[in-house]
């Protein structure tokens, strides 16, 4: 009989992504036939798993979906929010498998989120080690100074530790208004614009372009598609896994 770490039955549930099953399981809300578990348990196929004593239907075969949405600004990266905001997942009322997002884009960001019920996959791109690369088209004001830009691009110190460094191209520049494309390797809270505000600079508009191979493209704000065998291949590749 097999025997499988905890955190990842939640995440191949869709319940959760594995580093999420993790916070659930170190909070003490996680319990394996009424009793907590802890961080590295393992449960068999009979055990019943339940999250603040509610049983985590595991489906026997699972269809796994990997969706790109172009997020317009307004909606939070929840799958349901206290406050009665407007979330990504109320954009995606048609798909019939329980999805979630990989990583997050604040209320007034917009552009590409990934999501998908595929724990493993959501894991691995999410993982600082991996260093799947973002870009983003980003508009700033006032004016940008060379000094600001090779700060950015250097690093910036957030939270006490300093940001990866950036490739940051500049791709309209106006009076009062300059349009960059910033790439990171890396994805804490609030990055682009934390940096941005750092140095001095407004973001006025925000947009994520890409996730690793995988481009936006001309998909519409506030629609969705299943990710290609080729996109889906890429990105595995880019993060070093094989199909």
């Amino acid at each position: 009989m097999a025997f499988i770490r905890i955190q990842k039955i939640l995440a191949d549930s869709g319940y959760c992504s594995r580093r999420k099953a993790e916070v659930l399981i170190q909070a003490g809300r996680v319990q394996r036939n009424g009793r907590p578990v802890k961080l590295g348990d393992k449960a068999s196929p009979k055990d019943i798993i339940s999250v603040d004593g509610q049983k985590i239907v595991i489906p026997k075969k699972k269809h796994l979906r990997y969706i790109m949405l172009h997020k317009p600004r307004g909606y939070v990266t929840t799958v349901s929010d206290e406050l009665d905001r407007r979330c990504v997942m109320d954009l995606l009322e048609d798909v019939d498998e329980r999805v979630y997002p990989i990583g997050r884009l604040d209320r007034n960001s917009e552009g590409l989120l990934l999501l998908t019920n595929d724990g493993k996959f959501a894991n691995d791109i999410m993982h600082p080690s991996r260093h799947v690369s973002k870009t983003y088209r980003v508009t700033v004001r006032p004016s940008v100074t060379e000094k600001q830009l090779a700060d950015m691009a250097s690093g910036i110190v957030l939270d006490g530790k300093k940001t990866l460094p950036a490739n940051i191209v500049v791709l309209n520049n106006e009076a009062e208004r300059v349009v960059l494309q910033i790439t990171i390797k890396e994805g804490r809270n609030r990055q682009i614009r934390r940096m941005c505000e750092a140095v001095g600079l407004k973001v006025a508009r925000l947009r994520r372009t890409s996730i690793g191979p995988v481009k936006l493209g001309m998909l519409k704000a506030g629609t969705w598609r299943d990710l290609t065998p080729e996109e889906l291949r890429a990105i595995r590749n880019a993060i070093g896994k094989e199909l």
